[in-house]
């Protein structure tokens, strides 16, 4: 059972400079969403760092809030806030899918994201991973960012380059060759 299990957590990731997060939450359940959201701020308010909460309508609707806000504001991460819980149809599985996937595609573009959509069997799962003194999902899933956001910043600056890096030596002669020598 998933509740008397016991798992290493990762200590909380410090930071050099504050760091600004959103999050981005379905409150179709709201004392659900609630309980993430002060999960989530107590997290983020213990690493020092900021946050704003904005609400979308679902589940389906949290990625595409965060790709928007990527594109137009200053956040150095995301919190992504929900609850799917089944129901009688395929819907739930066509909801958890795709929030999900389309929350790791941003991720993969380099977006800070810590995914707390809550996927679950019934109510009383969502209760219990929501809660603050229980699971504290919401706290999970600011840490992750947070963590993303750590990362980011250790290693953001550096560049690899794409495709053939000619050796440093060789660069430098070529800057300064100007064809063979007649002399």
């Amino acid at each position: 059972m998933a509740g008397t299990e016991t798992h290493y957590i990762l200590p909380r990731p410090e930071l050099a400079a504050p760091a600004k997060l959103l999050i981005v939450v379905s409150p179709y359940y709201k004392d659900i969403a609630d309980n993430m959201i002060a999960g989530a701020a107590a997290e983020i308010e213990a690493a020092g760092a900021t946050y704003e909460v904005i609400e979308v309508p679902g589940a389906l609707e949290i990625p595409t809030a965060i790709a928007i806000s990527d594109r137009g504001s200053n956040f150095d991460g995301y919190v992504a806030l929900g609850c799917v819980i089944r129901g009688e149809t395929t819907h739930y599985d066509t909801v958890c899918n795709d929030s999900s996937r389309a929350i790791q595609l941003l991720g993969l573009q380099g977006l800070c994201i810590g995914n707390g959509i809550l996927t679950v069997e019934n109510r009383a799962q969502a209760e219990v991973r929501a809660d603050p003194a229980e699971q504290n999902k919401g706290a999970g899933a600011a840490a992750a960012a947070l963590h993303l956001i750590a990362l980011t910043r250790k290693w953001g600056d550096q560049t690899k380059g794409v495709g053939f890096k000619a050796p440093s030596e060789a660069i430098k002669l070529a800057a300064t060759d100007n064809g063979p020598s007649t002399a």
